[in-house]
């Protein structure tokens, strides 16, 4: 029996509806919404939502751990949310913030204009950290992704777009040689 499958969601302060295949989650933070796969069951009580499976076929066992972890992390996202932040390490690399919008200079002939999609919040508190914030996990990472992808940090010197808890293994530059 899968570990993570069994363990029971806690429900507090969401509200959570099952309709036509398709679980909705509703809190504070706003509102998201998933497709359970047909062999997957949820069942909604008072306190708590439980996930089953019908038998142990390989494809039910993979599904069942991850239909919860889903349910959980939606559940997570509209009461806390989740956040990312990234930092910019480089001479004249930087941040600013364009109204909705961040404006980034990342040392090429042109400064890159990156709108996030709706559902996110992003915020520079510095010209050299940019914080990304929403409701929905994979959409903030893959926000993160994105934005770390324009610039990626190299092993030298260590310039580019990285994680603020990402660790750069650095490679040991040329030698004088004789």
């Amino acid at each position: 029996m899968s570990r993570i499958g069994k363990k029971p969601i806690p429900i507090k302060d969401v509200t959570v509806n099952l309709s036509n295949g398709v679980i909705k989650v509703k809190g504070k933070l706003g509102e998201l919404a998933m497709k359970v796969h047909p062999n997957i069951k949820v069942e909604i009580g008072k306190e708590e939502i439980t996930v089953t499976r019908p038998d142990d076929s390989k494809e039910n066992r993979s599904l069942h751990g991850l239909t919860r972890a889903l349910i959980n992390n939606m559940i997570k996202g509209v009461t806390e949310g989740y956040s990312k932040s990234l930092d910019i390490v480089g001479v004249g690399y930087k941040a600013e913030a364009k109204g909705n919008a961040v404006l980034f200079s990342l040392g090429y002939s042109h400064p890159i204009y990156f709108l996030p999609p709706d559902g996110i919040k992003m915020e520079v508190p510095a010209p050299t950290q940019v914080k990304i914030s929403g409701s929905d996990k994979e959409l903030v990472g893959l926000i993160a992704a994105k934005i770390r992808s324009f610039k990626k940090p190299e092993p030298y010197k260590g310039k580019g777009v990285k994680y603020s808890n990402e660790v750069i293994v650095r490679k040991a530059g040329k030698t004088a040689g004789k």
